[in-house]
Parts: structure tokens; sequence; C-alpha cells
């Protein structure tokens, strides 16, 4: 099992700063989306703000491409549209862009079903090697990163690589009304890919796919300091 830290473009928020809750962000973030439109934002369990460009908008989750402090795409998150606030232009929008066009970053799209959390583990398991998953209610500074195995009812199987890129031999059990956050294809995870390489056994992917019912074990591994 494993954790890592978020590496997404952060900024640190105000204490003084006022949780602007929006009754339904939803058009906000689709306007943004038309628009390509840099945005920052705070999230319930975040202690910094978040910046990117909004891909795709669900009904429950939208996909965000992260834009790290060190001013690089880095990957795609998935963030549950009840926990975000105070969603604004990025302020520093001109700068930042000027930047990724002098260093030629390119912002994919991939092709991700937003229509449930678990067509998003689907669809995100078929095109990226590894994916991470928060249960931020649960525990929020801890993340599981590895592969969607199967996913059964209320639960996702998933096969898990550890921070020191080795896989697990069997895959743990998470109900998906616990998943928060699901992120996939930033360096870290192509990190571990690159060294853990494929697991032993690929599993099927298929809903109706056997599981192994056991205990899911929750990791003890915190996220890295910023």
């Amino acid at each position: 099992m494993s954790a890592k830290t978020k590496k997404i473009g952060k900024t640190r928020r105000d204490s003084s700063e006022l949780k602007t809750s929006v009754k339904n962000p939803k058009p906000q973030l689709m306007r943004a989306m038309k628009q390509h439109r840099l945005l920052r934002f705070s999230q319930r369990f975040e202690k910094f703000q978040i910046h990117g460009y909004v891909v795709a908008v669900g009904s429950q989750f939208f996909l965000l491409a992260l834009v790290s402090d060190r001013l690089h795409f880095d990957g795609f998150e998935c963030f549950r549209i009840k926990d975000v606030y105070n969603l604004k232009p990025d302020s520093n929008r001109a700068f930042i862009e000027a930047a990724l066009k002098l260093r030629k970053e390119r912002m994919l799209r991939p092709r991700i079903n937003m229509a449930s959390i678990e067509k998003i583990l689907l669809s995100a398991t078929r095109m990226f090697p590894l994916i991470a998953i928060q249960r931020e209610q649960i525990d929020p500074d801890v993340c599981w990163i590895g592969r969607v195995v199967a996913i059964e009812g209320k639960h996702i199987s998933m096969l898990e690589i550890s921070p020191q890129a080795t896989w697990d031999s069997k895959p743990s059990l998470y109900l998906m009304r616990e998943i928060t956050r699901v992120g996939f294809g930033g360096d870290y995870e192509n990190a571990l890919y690159l060294v853990g390489g494929e697991p032993p056994k690929v599993l099927s992917l298929e809903p109706s796919a056997p599981q192994r019912k056991a205990k899911a074990k929750k990791s003890t591994v915190k996220k890295r300091a910023n």
C-alpha cells in the first residue's frame, strides 16, 4: 500500500480568507472549461489552493489538468464538486501561461468517463498505468496508488504499489463512496511505474470479475512535506 504527496500547484491559503460557498459551482466550472481559463480554488481537505484547467465536468466530480508550483503540467485529478469553493481566475494567469508556452508544455485531454466514480476509475485505469485514490474523510493525509483490478457492487479491488515501487501480492478493497479524489498521469505516479513496471499478474477490469473479499488495510505512510 502506498501514499504520496499531492504535487499540485499550490498556494498556501491566507488564514483570513473567507470561505465563499457557492450553492452550485458547476456552472462556473463549465464556463472555465469552455473558456480554457486557468483557475485557482480551495478544497475542503486541502491546506493549499489548487491551480489548473478544467478538462471535464460530471454530475459529482470534475477533472482538472494540474499546474504544479514549478509551472509544469503534472497529471490530472478528479475532485468532488461539493468539496471546492472560492473558485476564481488565477491572478498570475498571464505569467503562468507565458511560462507554459515558452516551455512548450502541452495540456492533454484524456477521455475520462465522468458519469460516476465507477466510470472514472475504470476509464482512468484503462488509460493510465497507475491511479491514486484519496479517502479524505477517513484520512486527509494519505492516498493509495495502484491499479484497479475489479469493481463489484459498492467496492473497488485495487492492487497497490508501495513508495519503494514494489507491488503488493494481493489487492485491497475500498468503498467507492469513501473516495473523494482520483489522480493519474502525474510525475510521481509515472516514476513509480517506471521503476516498478507491470504488476506480477494483471487481473480483469470488468465489474463482474471475482475479487478477494479481504478487509482493506489503511496505509500508514503520510504525505511528504511540500
